[in-house]
């Protein structure tokens, strides 16, 4: 008695966690590159607004 009850509660536990992968990776969805900061940085003020922080418009303002 005592090895059955905890055989269900190990089948049902892996069969949860089984669901839950599934959920995850039909719900998740794919990073865009470069959003939020993540790639690379934009000016916001100046002559360079709205570009991407390179290394030539970095060297141009030391």
């Amino acid at each position: 008695m005592r090895d059955t009850k905890h055989l269900e509660k190990h089948a049902n536990k892996v069969a949860q966690e089984a669901k839950e992968k599934v959920l995850f990776r039909t719900k998740r969805k794919a990073v865009e590159a470069g959003a939020h900061g993540t790639l690379d940085y934009t000016i916001k003020e100046g002559i360079n607004k709205n570009k991407i922080a390179d290394e030539k418009i970095l060297k141009s303002k030391k």
